[in-house]
């Protein structure tokens, strides 16, 4: 198993079809125990018992620093360690540019990239101490593209900030043993985009996908599993596109 023993953190992880619990059962699957982090307390612990009984989950707004550094002690009073940190909580708003309001702009860059930086902040101490650990950040496409189906400008400003921060943290701790990764997800088939696709716009889409689908969950889940486990033990700084080629460089 790739993550035999491994302790797992995934935030944003508590919706039934989302990315975040897509990762989380395959991470247990390949032997981790995994901590889910959601807003909600009882939907992270239903979460966490849908995918086996040595799971946890717990309340954490990742806009919250205290919240995360909380959030960290308690899966480290738990289960001992941090192996593993995803950082998937994003929320999306299909805004124009001149529509987006202060507060428009605060929600969404608060989860995708403050968020990103207090529960890293929040794991790395116990990665370094360690020696040893691997953070994959969630990013999009609407980050390289310049925007996307569902995102906003200022989606796309965030999750493109939340490339830059992984690179950045790639530099400053791949000495102390760290790993971190980013993934940039196309259109991939979840609760956001559910009933929002008309038949048209599937058609269209398809055209731009070499592969010619739109991805699932668990696309994703097999990429963060990469940059999770060992298979990736020489690769830091890096950004793996998972878009069925929609953008190739």
């Amino acid at each position: 198993m790739l993550l035999s023993g491994k302790i797992c953190v995934v935030t944003g992880a508590a919706s039934e079809r989302g990315l975040g619990l897509a990762t989380a059962r395959l991470f247990a699957s390949q032997g981790a125990k995994v901590a889910i982090l959601d807003l909600d307390a009882d939907a992270s612990a239903r979460a966490a018992a849908s995918i086996g009984p040595d799971h946890i989950g717990l309340a954490c707004d990742v806009t919250d620093k205290p919240a995360c550094e909380a959030a960290a002690a308690a899966v480290i009073a738990e289960f001992g360690r941090i192996d593993v940190l995803v950082n998937n909580a994003g929320i999306t708003q299909p805004i124009k540019t001149l529509d987006i309001t202060p507060a428009n702009y605060e929600a969404v860059t608060d989860v995708s990239l403050r968020g990103t930086l207090y529960m890293s902040q929040a794991a790395l101490p116990a990665m370094v101490k360690q020696g040893a650990g691997s953070i994959v950040c969630i990013s999009s496409v609407s980050a390289q593209r310049g925007g996307g189906i569902f995102g906003g400008p200022h989606y796309s400003a965030a999750k493109g900030g939340v490339l830059s921060l992984a690179r950045a943290m790639a530099r400053e701790f791949g000495p102390a043993g760290v790993r971190v990764n980013s993934v940039t997800p196309g259109l991939i088939q979840t609760d956001i985009t559910a009933g929002k696709l008309s038949d048209e716009m599937k058609a269209e889409i398809l055209r731009s996908i070499p592969l010619n689908r739109l991805g699932e969950a668990s696309d994703v889940a097999k990429a963060c599993l990469y940059l999770a486990s060992d298979l990736s033990s020489y690769v830091t700084g890096a950004t793996l596109d998972v878009n069925g080629g929609m953008l190739i460089h």
